[in-house]
């Protein structure tokens, strides 16, 4: 998905990020989902998902599979 199909206005920060120093921004458009660092704002790049991509990175996320 082309990060130019993601919005400005329409990002919303994580809920597991409140109080905390690593937040993270997400926003969900037709094509599928943009994940950046809230910090830098605007400036930070983005990780850029289609549809269904999103379900599988979270998918393994939660199965640990980038562990060091």
């Amino acid at each position: 998905m082309p990060t130019h199909d993601l919005p400005p206005s329409t990002w919303r920060k994580s809920s597991y990020s409140s109080g905390n120093h690593n937040c993270v921004e997400v926003i969900t458009v037709a094509a599928g989902t943009g994940v950046r660092d809230s910090k830098p704002g605007t400036a930070s790049p983005i990780l850029a998902f289609g549809r269904g991509a999103f379900a599988e990175f979270l998918a393994a996320v939660r199965d640990e599979k980038f562990r060091a």
